[in-house]
């Protein structure tokens, strides 16, 4: 589990082993906090969190000890003011990773091209955020044969294929 605050929580499947008719509580979320993002994980897997500022962070699942359901969780990024995580990616085989801003830019970077860092850590900038790009608004694992469907704040409903959006390293511009 992630949130917006760069809060990463890993919790045993069997503590959600019996559900009551109202509900359980799978995280304590601070004031403010949402959860961005969940993902099943294998105990061996890698984590990667994506800011709206442009930065990534990846690191070893096992950096992360596994805790109770009620528990807040640990700082798996550490973000500048004003800063959110927009993104929760557990890369599996190879593929690439597609990374969009606000103003529609995007770019794909092989998975494998993303360092391992330590957890907690600001990480390395996997896009920059200028005026023209924007914020970055959300990142994926995508393969060649994938196609992306983006919608816009007026409506408007983008449909591509992942093949035809440039390959770039982690840190050029878009």
């Amino acid at each position: 589990m992630a949130t917006a605050s760069g809060t990463v929580k890993k919790t045993a499947l069997t503590e959600f082993s019996r559900p009551r008719s109202a509900g359980i509580i799978a995280v304590n979320l601070n004031e403010g906090d949402e959860l961005i993002g969940v993902d099943l994980t294998s105990g061996q897997d890698e984590v990667m969190l994506f800011s709206a500022a442009g930065k990534v962070v990846r690191f070893k699942e096992d950096a992360v000890r596994a805790m109770g359901r009620t528990a807040t969780g640990v700082r798996g990024i550490k973000l500048a003011e004003n800063d959110s995580v927009v993104s929760l990616i557990i890369p599996r085989g190879e593929g690439a990773i597609l990374t969009v801003t606000q103003n529609g830019y995007g770019k794909r970077t092989a998975a494998a091209e993303y360092p391992t860092k330590s957890r907690a850590t600001q990480g390395v900038i996997s896009i920059k955020v200028t005026e023209r790009n924007g914020s970055v608004v959300g990142a994926v694992q995508v393969d060649d044969c994938d196609q992306i469907m983006m919608i816009t704040d007026a409506g408007t409903l983008v449909r591509t294929r992942v093949s035809e959006v440039s390959i770039v390293a982690v840190t050029p511009r878009a």
